[in-house]
């Protein structure tokens, strides 16, 4: 079982740098892993396109219509954004030093998986991916 962030789900629906690399990762893993709150963010990043004109209404409809189809026939694991984990968030945030740069949806990813037992979190995201050691995990970005 792998933990990716959300930034690493969009690559599996979406052509982008990083896609090949990170669908050939998703194939071969057990199984996926993430936040609740990664569907959103799914969400968001596929809407970002189509505001941004990059896709089309009928291309981010067929986009979510896969993504739901996935859901449902067990492709995506969703972990549950509880008390504890925001409260293991909000406790780096205390222990964190001025100068690292964290936003709040990636500290609850990373709480997440320390919660859930995780040693490693996928993203292609650099400020998660540099947030990762504070929060005991190790950050992998795979391109």
């Amino acid at each position: 079982m792998i933990y990716l962030d959300a930034s690493y789900i969009v690559k599996c629906y979406l052509h982008e740098a990083g896609s090949v690399e990170v669908l050939k990762l998703v194939q071969k893993s057990s199984g996926r892993s993430s936040a609740l709150h990664s569907r959103t963010e799914f969400y968001s990043a596929v809407h970002r396109r189509l505001r941004e004109k990059h896709l089309s209404a009928r291309d981010v409809a067929a986009v979510w219509k896969q993504f739901e189809n996935d859901e449902r026939s067990g492709l995506w694991h969703w972990l549950a954004v509880t008390e504890n984990v925001v409260r293991h968030a909000c406790n780096t945030f205390e222990k964190l030093d001025a100068t690292i740069f964290l936003r709040a949806s990636d500290a609850l990813h990373l709480a997440c998986a320390v919660e859930n037992r995780f040693s490693e979190i996928y993203s292609g995201d650099r400020i998660l991916l540099e947030a990762a050691p504070h929060f005991g995990l190790k950050g992998v970005s795979i391109y």
